[in-house]
């Protein structure tokens, strides 16, 4: 038996900053199906047991997406039709097929692999020989635990050459999730605050927008908030001196 995991690869964009499971995924013992294994039901598997792992960590689970599922499908069937293997084997990279088939995205990660065993494969075991290849390896395992992604998709594809199954499981954080904040001064003096270790000045009557993917941890003279999307954080000199105070 072949198997085989490549590295995996994330995209998201840079901080921007602007001025003014389901029952049935259970392990155990499976019939073999040495021909053909239902691929429909291992990518359900996967996305199943990949939901029961991240609830194990005390992360979300992810919902399946139709434009991930259409990327994720077309780069399976692409390297089961070539035999080529990469995360860069058309010429293009996860987070372009992804915008491709109009997910737009925040956050786009990929796990891929091969298998291949001359005995077969059941429906089953096929699924969690993926999954654990994927769930053994950190960088594979690092994807699949990712806390901010919120969508999945997964595709397995057979080589008619070689035999070979290639699967493709996708993560992703639309765009329409992105978190934007704002920071204004109404202290009268020049402040300064850190965000995500990245220190930034702020003259008084100035406003700056905060855009990014992920959840921001912002420190002011001491205190550490996390900012929610759509708020307005003021810095403000009163009486009980210079402050920063949530809208």
């Amino acid at each position: 038996m072949w198997f085989a995991l490549a590295i995996c690869a994330v995209t998201a964009p840079a901080l921007d900053a602007q001025v003014a499971t389901p029952k049935g995924a259970a392990r155990g013992a499976t019939v073999r199906d040495a021909s053909r294994p239902a691929l429909d039901g291992s990518m359900q598997r996967i996305v199943a047991l990949t939901n029961v792992f991240r609830r194990q960590e005390n992360l979300s689970a992810t919902e399946r997406n139709p434009q991930l599922a259409k990327a994720a499908r077309y780069f399976a069937d692409f390297m089961a039709r070539t035999d080529q293997y990469s995360h860069s084997a058309d010429g293009s990279e996860p987070a372009e097929r992804a915008k491709k088939f109009g997910y737009d995205y925040c956050i786009v990660a990929e796990n891929i692999a091969y298998m291949f065993n001359s005995q077969g494969f059941g429906t089953a075991e096929l699924a969690d020989r993926f999954f654990d290849g994927w769930q053994n390896s950190p960088e594979h395992r690092r994807n699949m635990l990712e806390p901010n992604v919120t969508d999945t998709a997964v595709a397995i594809a057979q080589s008619a050459k070689t035999g070979r199954f290639y699967a493709v499981q996708l993560f992703g954080r639309p765009k329409s999730a992105s978190i934007e904040f704002k920071v204004q001064n109404s202290a009268g003096v020049d402040v300064e605050y850190a965000l995500d270790g990245k220190t930034f000045a702020l003259p008084p009557r100035v406003t700056r927008t905060h855009r990014g993917c992920t959840p921001f941890e912002l420190a002011f003279r001491g205190r550490a908030v996390q900012p929610t999307n759509g708020q307005t954080l003021t810095v403000v000199n009163d009486r009980d001196g210079v402050q920063l105070k949530a809208q």
